[in-house]
């Protein structure tokens, strides 16, 4: 157990505070998916449009979220931003400003695809049968189109929770950085403690990430044998 540096998890408070860093990494990505799809979905919707305006513009800012890296975006919103406008941005709000944008943008590209993957003919029979656009929309095209989003959307949650790890770039202390913590804190007594930290919070991640993979890939396997 000492060889592998697992005995500083036993160490006082270690434990919880890892869990604690665990819950903090949680709570960032469960309050910017929910922004996600509050701001995802209409925007998606926007997007699936026949307006060449709305499209140029949502497609620039889908381009610039996916080719700027994310940690950039967490510079720019926490140390660019209080810079330029001076004011007081807390870690974790500046956290959330950026997997919401980015999230956002991945969100609203995957109801755009998920729209336009429904086949004409579902609309021109709606039609036919002399259902208004309103109607068709609600009782046609939205559940099969939540059908073919939610695996999608939970996939993105999945990535969402591993990449706030970026978050302690910026001093949010949440489960890495806790880690980093007792692995300084235990450099003398227990040499091999990264091993035991890093492989728990490896650990804690998969736990936290693994049920909600398994249920995408449940819902994905349970929808396409209907």
């Amino acid at each position: 157990m000492q060889n592998l540096g697992i005995d500083v998890l036993f160490k006082g408070t270690n434990m919880m505070r890892l869990l604690g860093g665990l819950w903090v990494s949680l709570r960032i990505s469960l309050i910017a998916v929910l922004f996600s799809i509050l701001l995802g979905v209409p925007l998606g919707i926007l997007m699936s449009r026949k307006s060449r305006i709305i499209r140029a513009i949502t497609r620039l800012y889908l381009e610039i979220v996916r080719i700027m890296p994310q940690m950039v975006l967490l510079f720019i919103v926490f140390f660019g931003t209080t810079r330029v406008f001076g004011w007081n941005l807390d870690a974790e709000v500046a956290s959330v400003i950026v997997f919401s944008f980015w999230g956002c943008a991945e969100m609203s590209d995957l109801v755009r695809g998920a729209l336009i993957s429904i086949p004409k003919h579902q609309y021109e029979s709606a039609k036919a049968l002399g259902m208004n656009s309103l109607t068709v929309f609600v009782f046609i095209i939205l559940p099969q189109t939540i059908r073919r989003l939610l695996p999608l959307s939970i996939n993105l949650v999945t990535r969402m929770i591993k990449t706030t790890s970026l978050v302690m770039m910026i001093g949010v202390v949440e489960v890495l950085k806790v880690g980093q913590q007792i692995i300084e804190a235990n450099r003398t007594s227990s040499p091999n403690a990264a091993f035991g930290v890093y492989g728990t919070v490896l650990l804690l991640y998969f736990i936290g990430c693994w049920p909600i993979s398994m249920l995408s890939k449940y819902l994905e396997k349970k929808w396409n044998n209907v």
